[in-house]
């Protein structure tokens, strides 16, 4: 029995494998175009207009500027030519002063690497540092002079920035996708809250916490992509429409960072209240009709923010304005039949959560405040 349900659970494992794998390989077809275009155009342009032989680096570091990070393009092709021009001088001076070795190449690896690290953060720039220097010294220089390799790094990252402006992909369909998948956690955060007031399970209210928890990587892969899907609206003529788009989508993660902040001092609170039943039936009938209704507002959020017809956009974050503002309007303890202290404190730690979303949806800080009921 046991080797049969080994058996299913490798094939159900192997399943899933190759269909995510398939579904990477599908959308990642564009981006393999662009840089196999790229590297052999780099590669191409360096042997046949500069004259060099062999330019390796022309067509690795149009790669390495591309590639799939969502880094900022133009910071990895800095980081790339700054990279292997610096640590050509500094392998280079070094092999004057030491001479060439085993030891020596040691040394100056060591050395490129902290003085990358004290110059600048970046992973690339520091790969790229100490590989130059380290090349000068084990390796004898290519015709034409150590700095070769240097415009041949520079031709890579022009010929990458080239490909961003001619052949770009939408900057917006990244952090919408990203934008969904935040949104549908908060929402799931709050529907796990009303379904451990409704049990009075303790333990699921911890379980939303720690989900919580688990969503700030979520928050900053998106600062990441936004900041790399600006530099290509920026770069790319044809998406330069969609830049202040995009800044309303930061703007609205910033607030969706402190809705989602709120949500776990929320959850933590109401596990204390469980433990403690401080809540009456009535109270926790109430508050957990509020956190459903609220995630059933942010699903409608999400349909806004991550929509690309304008349009119909508008038409999901009014509906989510209107839906967050009917609750808020009902963020009293009095009108939740609330009435312990503790059972307040649930209530009063929901009410800035509930500004964060409306002012996410578009609404003014002061509007949003102003909803709710006066204590």
């Amino acid at each position: 029995m046991a080797p049969q349900l080994g058996l299913a659970a490798s094939r159900k494992y192997l399943r899933t494998r190759f269909k995510t794998g398939l579904l990477r390989s599908r959308n990642s077809l564009l981006p393999a175009i662009q840089m196999t275009a790229c590297a052999v155009g780099a590669y191409a342009f360096a042997e046949y207009v500069l004259g060099h032989t062999g330019p390796l680096f022309a067509a690795t570091s149009s790669l390495i500027a591309l590639g799939f990070s969502r880094d900022p393009r133009l910071r990895r092709v800095l980081e790339v030519g700054v990279g292997c021009t610096l640590g050509i001088v500094i392998g280079d001076l070094l092999l004057h002063w030491l001479g060439a070795g085993i030891w020596q190449a040691a040394v100056v690896l060591f050395l490129s690497i902290v003085v990358a690290r004290f110059l600048d953060s970046g992973t690339i720039f520091t790969t790229q540092l100490g590989l130059q220097s380290l090349l000068v010294v084990l390796l004898p220089a290519p015709a034409g002079g150590p700095f070769t390799r240097s415009l041949d790094a520079v031709v890579g990252g022009v010929f990458a920035l080239l490909v961003t402006v001619l052949m770009p992909k939408d900057p917006r369909r990244e952090p919408r996708q990203d934008m969904k998948k935040i949104l549908h956690e908060l929402a799931e955060v709050l529907r796990e809250c009303a379904s451990a007031m409704i049990h009075s399970d303790s333990t699921q209210a911890w379980h939303a916490l720690i989900r919580g928890r688990n969503c700030q990587p979520l928050i900053d892969r998106m600062r990441q992509t936004l900041r790399a899907s600006d530099e290509v609206a920026t770069l790319a003529p044809a998406y330069r429409r969609h830049r202040e788009e995009l800044a309303k989508l930061s703007q609205s993660l910033d607030f969706i960072d402190l809705a989602l902040r709120n949500s776990r001092v929320f959850a933590r609170r109401l596990t204390s209240a469980i433990n403690h039943t401080a809540l009456s039936d009535e109270a926790t009938d109430s508050i957990s009709e509020v956190l459903q209704e609220t995630a059933a507002a942010i699903d409608e959020l999400s349909l806004g923010l991550a929509e690309v017809h304008d349009g119909v956009r508008r038409t999901h974050l009014r509906g989510a304005r209107q839906e967050l503002s009917d609750i808020a309007t009902r963020l009293h303890p009095k009108l939740l039949d609330v009435q312990r202290l503790e059972g307040e404190t649930v209530v009063m730690l929901f009410r800035p959560l509930m500004v964060d979303l409306l002012e996410a949806s578009g609404m003014e800080s002061r509007e949003a405040r102003d909803i709710l009921p006066p204590l």
